[in-house]
């Protein structure tokens, strides 16, 4: 992926920067040396010795990077890795002794005994010896020098600390991939199941409104054939706005009242059904059919055809009010309500997602962010839904 491509190219150039400083050091240094004493000259000769040593260094960590690091941190072989960087420490501490002053590398010599050192022209000045001075601090006169130095210790110690610190940047970069990728399978998961609830909805949409041509056609033949006008525009708002993240609210409400109009015909004046929206709608948007699952169980569920029966469906938009603390402060909020009388029998059409989709649909758009209050009376039902809206 890019982003894990991206990833690479920022841990190598973090690399690159820290050797590049520790390379450019000697010369620094020399240079202001220089600048603020006359009497040294600029020699590099001592700026090639420090780059030597650097350069093991160097060649060590390229070894752990691209080779010992990804055994632990990409493969987790833990034994593996331990017993090769073990190996590494032990050869690197045998070539630090190797080639240190005094045992037997570059620069080694050895110091004269005193008896030795006493004869010759210039033992007589001032009475003492050339050579008196104080012996270094792990001198013995008569044995061999130590095997391990102070300097071979710490350059261990820095070997070790050279390696976790190429862990950690390892583990850093490698915990940044694993939350990014899981973040990308989460959002997939999200969309998938988004598809699948958007899919669960249409077909019984159709369904519902299919049921109601087919009631027209006897009836009123005119009124079917203007149904399936109606029909037309509202397939069209789900073939070109149904698998949408987010859709104008005003296409929201304008689908809402043509399905509306469309069960008016179906019913007599002993259902009321009363629809309010507002005329003035902002340019908000609100996931397709978010709504129209409330309305079909109303319609399910509060129609009679025995007695007089009503659904009410009102929609207000607001800011952020006392009576929603629950929900997070947006720019303004969308306030649906949908009250509907109980039949005595549910209708035999059938239809709806059920409530338990509808909550799994909110908790995946929008988790805690939203207010769902539903009153079940035995006359009486009725549901309130208040989510914020987004431009």
């Amino acid at each position: 992926m890019y982003w894990m491509k991206h990833q690479s190219q920022q841990e190598n150039t973090i690399y690159l920067v820290v050797w590049g400083l520790l390379f450019a050091a000697p010369l620094l240094s020399l240079y202001v040396r220089t600048v603020s004493d006359p009497n040294i000259v600029f020699d590099w000769t001592e700026v090639f010795l420090v780059w030597r040593k650097f350069a093991v260094f160097l060649l060590l960590f390229l070894v752990h990077n691209y080779l010992l690091a990804p055994l632990l941190v990409y493969k987790h072989k833990r034994v593996l890795y331990v017993s090769v960087v073990m190996a590494v420490v032990v050869g690197f501490t045998v070539f630090q002794c190797s080639s240190r002053p005094g045992n037997g590398g570059p620069g080694n010599h050895r110091q004269l005994p005193r008896t030795e050192q006493s004869h010759g022209p210039s033992a007589e000045f001032d009475g003492q010896e050339p050579f008196d001075s104080p012996p270094p601090r792990n001198f013995r006169p008569d044995g061999p020098p130590p095997i391990i130095g102070e300097h071979d210790i710490l350059a261990v110690v820095v070997l070790l600390l050279m390696f976790g610190a190429n862990l950690g940047t390892k583990f850093y970069f490698r915990s940044r991939s694993d939350q990014k990728r899981l973040v990308e399978l989460e959002k997939q998961n999200l969309e998938q199941q988004l598809e699948y609830l958007r899919y669960q909805i249409n077909p019984h949409f159709f369904m519902n409104t299919l049921n109601n041509i087919h009631a027209l056609v006897d009836i009123d033949p005119e009124k079917a054939q203007e149904t399936i006008v109606e029909l037309s525009k509202m397939m069209r708002f789900l073939l070109y706005e149904g698998d949408k993240n987010g859709v104008p609210l005003s296409r929201e409400f304008e689908f809402l009242r043509t399905y509306i109009k469309l069960m008016q015909l179906r019913y007599t004046d002993k259902v009321r059904i009363c629809l309010d929206l507002p005329s003035e709608v902002p340019d908000n948007t609100i996931p397709p059919l978010m709504l129209i699952s409330f309305v079909e169980n109303a319609f399910k569920h509060g129609v009679s055809y025995q007695h007089e029966s009503f659904i009410d469906i009102k929609a207000e938009l607001s800011n952020l009010s006392a009576r929603t603390k629950d929900v997070k402060a947006t720019d303004s909020q969308l306030h649906f309500t949908c009250r509907n009388s109980k039949a005595d029998v549910a209708n035999e059409e059938k239809g709806g997602v059920g409530l338990a989709n509808v909550r799994k649909r909110l908790d995946l758009l929008y988790d805690k962010d939203y207010t769902l209050r539903i009153q079940d009376t035995p006359d009486i039902y009725t549901v309130e839904l208040v989510i914020p809206l987004k431009r």
